[in-house]
């Protein structure tokens, strides 16, 4: 049996948020005459993704990128990750999030490393995961990291990652991305239909921004 989702609780908590903030734009709008779209609301102190309590660290692994060139996510410490799990033929949903992926990067001024983690190595054949990245934009843009399944099945475990074995809908009602601090915590979470490349685009900024003083 799969693990429980680990962010099922910050989930509902989002849903919440989402309810509260639409409610906002709709009263905002009626006063300005015009509709606020994007993160462009969103205050300066606030994630536009779901931050997660306490910034958990980040489970290190060490896994091989799809030119096979060892990955580790400790060599990342000191940038911003962008970090999610999919599989190469899981359409819709894993384009969609792929798709939310480039648009961030293309927006921002200097890219940021983004590591997807194979949930399904057996079907990620080399020609597969090449195939999928230039479907969504991304080659030469991400490392698409797999490995032994022994390997993949422990990255999976301390990420709590709902994988195609529990079922395809439940894979993708649980597809998710993170994004990891400089400092190796994991910092917002992002369910499908908070992520935009403005979401992204905003929280990564503020990661990436010197903590305020006091």
């Amino acid at each position: 049996m799969s693990p429980p989702p680990r962010y099922a609780p910050v989930a509902i908590a989002v849903a919440v948020a989402i309810a509260v903030a639409v409610a906002l734009l709709v009263a905002g709008s009626s006063h300005h005459g015009s509709a606020t779209t994007g993160t462009s609301a969103l205050p300066a102190s606030t994630f536009a993704g779901a931050a997660l309590p306490g910034g958990p660290p980040a489970p290190g692994f060490t896994l091989t990128d799809q030119s096979g060139q060892s990955t580790s996510l400790s060599a990342y410490r000191g940038q911003v990750v962008v970090l999610a799990f999919l599989f190469s033929r899981c359409a819709p949903a894993c384009v969609l999030i792929a798709q939310q992926v480039r648009g961030a990067l293309d927006a921002l001024a200097q890219p940021v490393p983004v590591l997807l983690v194979s949930v399904d190595p057996s079907a990620d054949t080399p020609a597969l995961v090449r195939a999928f990245l230039a479907q969504v934009g991304l080659a030469g843009r991400v490392r698409y990291l797999s490995g032994p399944r022994s390997a993949l099945a422990a990255v999976w475990r301390e990420y709590r990652v709902v994988t195609p074995s529990a079922g395809r809908s439940a894979f993708e009602a649980s597809a998710s991305v993170l994004l990891i601090d400089r400092g190796g915590r994991e910092r917002v979470i992002y369910q499908q239909e908070q992520l935009t490349p403005e979401a992204l685009v905003h929280d990564i900024g503020r990661l990436q921004s010197p903590p305020n003083p006091g």
